[in-house]
C-alpha cells in the first residue's frame, strides 16, 4: 500500500534553507502576545535582534515583552510595518490580516513561526519534541533538568515554566530544546539531532484528513533527524506504550536511525516499573541496559512518568549529560503553566487548570485528577476547542471525561475556525449522559456559580481546554472565598 501524501502548508516553505538570524533585520511578530509567538519575541530579543509586535488584545504577556525591549501595539495596522524587514506569523493568522496583506504587497520576507524558531537555533544541538499529547510537559521537564544540571540550554516551550515564569530563553549552552507543533506540518522545519515522539494519535484532521496521513507526517518528521556536527548519529526517543509511536520507532529503526523506546510495557528498550502515585508526586524505577535508576517527579500521573523518562533519555543518551544530574533536575521540576496547574485552594476546595484539548490529553488529565481526588468529588468544566475537532472526536472527549463526578460543558472555542452547523457541546454531552455521568451545558458565569455551589471540602475543580476557560479559575476561587459554596 502506497504511503499517503502528506499535505504541505502551501503558505510557507518550511523545508527551505533556514534564514541566518543575522539576516532577519527588523522583525515584526503578529499575535505577539500568544504563548508560541511570545517565545519567538523573547528569543530574538535575547539574540540582539530589533523586534516589535502586535496583537488584537492587550495582555500582561504583551506588556512584559515591552518591558524586555520590544515595541508593541494593540491592534493590527499596516503602518506598524514601517522600517520592517521580516514579518513572522503563525498558521492562525489569515491572509486577509491587514498587516500580513501589507507585508505580502510590499514584498517583505514573511516567515512562519517555525522558520523563525529554526533561525534562532543557530548551531546548537537541536532537540525537538513532538506528539499529540505531552510535548509541552516533556519539553519543559527536559529544559528544567538541563538547567538544574548546569547545561544552560536555549529553549522554546508551549507554556511558561511555573518556577521561572518564562517560556523561552537563549542560553549559551550546547543544546536547544524546542516543542515541535505537528498541527500544520511545520514541525519539518527543525532537522533535529535528537527527536522525542511522545505519541502518534489522530488529531488535526482538518489539515491531514485522516490518521494514515498523520502517521506519514510523523514518519517524515523522523526522517529529518540529522547527525551531529562531529558525525555522531541522530536519535529518536519514542514511547513504546503508544501504538502509533511504537510503530514509528520500528519503521525508523529499520531505516537505520538510532532509536530508543521507553514505556511500562515489556517491549520497551527502557522500562518503567510499577508506578508509585502519592498525591501530586509520582515515582518509578527505570531499568535499561545500563542498570536501574529511581525516577521521582513532583507532578501527578503515569503519563508524567512517561514524559519524564523521555526527557531523561534525550538528555543522557542524546546529549550526554550525567544521568544523576538529570534525575536530580527532573525531581526539581514543579510544572508548567496550564499543565495541571494548581490555581488555589479555598474552603477545602482545590482548583486546577489544564490546557488539555484533544481526547488523549483530556483522558490523561482526568485520570490524574481522579487518582489524587480520593474520597472527594471531581468537578470538571470543559471548553471544547475547534468545531472540527469537536465534530471528529466528540465520543472520545466523552470517554475521557466520563470518570468525573460532574461535567459542565461550555460552548466551543472556535479560535481560527468559523462555526460548523450542527456542531456544539451537545455532541459531547449526549454520550456522556448516556454513560451515566452528570453533565450540563452552561455559559461561563453560570458554570462558575454552579460549580462553586456544588463543591465541598475535599473536592477538586478542574478547568480544562485551550481557550479562555483558564479565566474561570480565579473567578471560581473568588466565588468560594465569598461564601457561595453550598448555595445550590
Amino acid at each position: 500500500m502506497a504511503e499517503p501524501v502528506v499535505p504541505r502548508n502551501e503558505r510557507f516553505d518550511v523545508l527551505a534553507p533556514r534564514v541566518p538570524i543575522a539576516d532577519l533585520g527588523v522583525v515584526h511578530v503578529l499575535a505577539a502576545g500568544g504563548a508560541g509567538m511570545s517565545a519567538i519575541v523573547r528569543l530574538l530579543l535575547d539574540a540582539g535582534v530589533s523586534v516589535q509586535g502586535s496583537d488584537q488584545k492587550d495582555s500582561p504577556l504583551l506588556r512584559r515583552l515591552e518591558e524586555l525591549g520590544a515595541r508593541v501595539w494593540v491592534g493590527h495596522d499596516p503602518d506598524h510595518l514601517e522600517g520592517v524587514d521580516t514579518v513572522v506569523v503563525s498558521s492562525a493568522i489569515r491572509e486577509d490580516n491587514p498587516e500580513l496583506a501589507a507585508a505580502r504587497e510590499r514584498g517583505l520576507r514573511v516567515l512562519h513561526r517555525s522558520q523563525a524558531l529554526a533561525a534562532a537555533m543557530g548551531g546548537q544541538t537541536r532537540v525537538a519534541i513532538a506528539g499529540a499529547n505531552g510535548k509541552t510537559t516533556t519539553s519543559s521537564m527536559l529544559t528544567v533538568a538541563l538547567l538544574e544540571a548546569g547545561e544552560r540550554p536555549s529553549f522554546a516551550l508551549g507554556g511558561e515554566l511555573a518556577a521561572r515564569g518564562v517560556n523561552a530563553a537563549l542560553g549559551d549552552g550546547s543544546a536547544f530544546v524546542a516543542e515541535a507543533d505537528e498541527s500544520d506540518g511545520t514541525f519539518l522545519a527543525y532537522a533535529p539531532h535528537v527527536a522525542i515522539v511522545t505519541n502518534v494519535q489522530p488529531d488535526h484532521l482538518d489539515f491531514y484528513g485522516d490518521f494514515a496521513t498523520v502517521q506519514a507526517a510523523y514518519r517524515e518528521f523522523a526522517g529529518t533527524i540529522t547527525a551531529g556536527a562531529k558525525g555522531e548519529p541522530g536519535l529518536l526517543v519514542a514511547c513504546a506504550d503508544d501504538e502509533g509511536s511504537r510503530r514509528l520507532a520500528e519503521q525508523v529503526r529499520a531505516d537505520g536511525t538510532r532509536v530508543l523506546t521507553y514505556g511500562f510495557g515489556p517491549g520497551a528498550d527502557v522500562r518503567l516499573g510499577e508506578p508509585e502515585l502519592d498525591g501530586t508526586d509520582a515515582a518509578a524505577d527505570v531499568a535499561s541496559a545500563g542498570g536501574t535508576e529511581r525516577l521521582t517527579i513532583r507532578v501527578p500521573g503515569r503519563h508524567n512518568l512517561l514524559n519524564a523518562t523521555a526527557a531523561l533519555l534525550a538528555a543522557t543518551e542524546g546529549l550526554g549529560v550525567d544521568p544523576r544530574a538529570v534525575l536530580e533536575g527532573l525531581a526539581a521540576y514543579t510544572g508548567t503553566r496550564r499543565r495541571f496547574e494548581t490555581r488555589g485552594t479555598v474552603a477545602g476546595v482545590t482548583v486546577v487548570d489544564d490546557y488539555a484539548h484533544n481526547p488523549g490529553k483530556v483522558e490523561a488529565v482526568i485520570r490524574a485528577a481522579r487518582e489524587i481526588t480520593g474520597r472527594g468529588r471531581l468537578h470538571v468544566i470543559f471548553q471544547p476547542h475547534l468545531y472540527s475537532r469537536t465534530r471528529d472526536f466528540a465520543e472520545g472527549f466523552a470517554r475521557g471525561l466520563e470518570p468525573a463526578d460532574e461535567v459542565t460543558l461550555l460552548e466551543i472555542y472556535g479560535a481560527r475556525e468559523d462555526p460548523i452547523p450542527g456542531v456544539g457541546p451537545e455532541l459531547i454531552a449526549t454520550p456522556l449522559a448516556a454513560a451515566g455521568t452528570s453533565v450540563q451545558v452552561r455559559d461561563a458565569p453560570a458554570a462558575v456559580t454552579h460549580v462553586a455551589a456544588q463543591a465541598r471540602p475535599g473536592d477538586l475543580v478542574l478547568t480544562v481546554g485551550a481557550g479562555d476557560v483558564t479565566q474561570l479559575a480565579p473567578r471560581i476561587l473568588a466565588a468560594l472565598r465569598n461564601g457561595e459554596r453550598g448555595r445550590a
